[in-house]
C-alpha cells in the first residue's frame, strides 16, 4: 500500500506553509489510491503542547483533508528510538558532547546547511556523558556503509553526503531522541513509501539515508516540494509568527476553498512559492 504522511510538531500553530505541505502529501497518496497518515511529532520536551494537537486536527479537517487510521504519536515510540541509539553506541558511532553553539561557531572551519559545521571537538576527548548531547561520527559511519544513494521525485538521483553537516546531534541534551533518529525510524515503522516535505529539509535526507543503512531500514523515495515564502523571500515559520490557520478558521474563512486555491498555486497577497531546487 502506497503511503505518505504529514508529521507536524505541536510547538506552534499551523500556517499556510503547513497547509501546503499537508495537501501535497494528502493528494499524492489519494492519486495513487494509497494512504495518508498523520503523525504528531511530540517529543520536543516542554515545547510540545497538547492543546496544539487539537488545533492541528481541527485545521486539517477544516482544509477538507482526511487521514487513514488513528493519529500516530511519536512519543509512544521513545523506547524504539532509545534502542536504535543504543545500537549505534555499541558500534562506537556516537560520542557525547557538551559544546555550546558559541563554541561550535568559534571553532568551526566551514558552514553546513544549518550553520557552522561541527568540527569534532569532543570526538577524541574524555567527555562526561551525563546530560550530554550525542553526536554521530560521520566519517566512521561512512566507512561502515560505503557510498550511498537516494532519490528525490523532483531533484532526481542523489549521492548521500551527510558529511556536509559535520557530526550532527542524534540525541539532544536531556531529551531521549532528536529529530534525525526519530523521523527516520518512524517513517520506517509507518512503512512510508514517499517522504514528502519542504526543500528546507532536503539536506537532512543525506543524514536519514545514512541512518537507514546503519540500522537496516527500508529506503523510501523522497519528494521535497517548494516552500511558501513571504514578501521578503523568507519561508513561513512559526517563530516569525506567520498568520495561523486557526485564526483564518475562526474568522469564518472557507478551508476547502483555501485548499483548492493552494492546489492551484493561488496564494494570498505577499505569499509565493520559492524557486525549485533544480530550477
Amino acid at each position: 500500500m502506497f503511503r505518505t504522511r504529514f508529521a507536524p510538531s505541536p510547538n506552534g500553530l499551523l500556517h499556510l506553509g503547513h497547509a501546503y505541505a499537508a495537501i501535497v502529501a494528502h493528494d499524492l497518496a489519494r492519486e495513487q489510491g494509497g494512504e495518508f497518515l498523520l503523525r504528531i511529532e511530540d517529543i520536543d520536551g516542554a515545547s510540545s503542547r497538547e492543546e496544539l494537537v487539537k488545533e492541528i486536527l481541527e485545521d486539517l479537517a477544516w482544509l477538507g483533508l482526511s487521514w487513514d487510521g488513528p493519529v500516530i504519536r511519536q512519543s509512544a515510540r521513545l523506547s524504539d528510538h532509545t534502542a536504535a541509539v543504543d545500537r549505534l553506541k555499541q558500534r562506537g558511532l556516537l560520542y557525547p558532547c557538551h559544546c555550546t553553539r558559541g563554541e561550535i561557531a568559534a571553532a568551526s572551519l566551514r558552514m553546513g546547511p544549518d550553520g557552522p559545521a561541527y568540527p569534532g571537538t569532543c570526538k577524541n576527548r574524555d567527555v562526561d556523558p551525563d546530560g550530554a548531547a550525542w553526536r554521530i561520527d560521520i566519517a566512521k559511519a561512512l566507512e561502515q556503509t560505503g557510498e550511498l544513494q537516494w532519490d528525490d521525485a523532483i531533484a532526481g538521483p542523489q549521492v548521500a553526503t551527510p558529511d556536509i553537516f559535520g557530526d550532527v546531534v542524534l540525541v539532544r541534551k536531556h531529551l531521549p531522541a532528536g529529530y534525525h533518529i526519530a523521523v527516520t525510524l518512524d517513517d520506517a515503522t509507518d512503512a512510508i513509501d514517499l517522504v514528502t516535505r519542504g526543500t528546507d529539509l532536503f539536506a537532512a535526507s543525506h543524514i536519514h539515508r545514512l541512518l537507514q543503512e546503519l540500522l537496516g531500514l527500508p529506503v523510501p523515495r523522497w519528494h521535497h516540494h517548494r516552500l511558501l515564502i513571504d514578501a521578503d523571500g523568507r519561508k513561513l515559520a512559526k517563530r516569525r509568527d506567520s498568520p495561523s490557520l486557526s485564526d483564518q478558521r475562526r474568522a469564518g474563512e472557507d478551508g476547502s476553498a483555501l485548499a483548492d486555491a493552494l492546489r492551484a498555486d493561488i496564494f494570498p497577497a505577499g505569499i509565493s512559492l520559492a524557486k525549485a531546487l533544480n530550477g
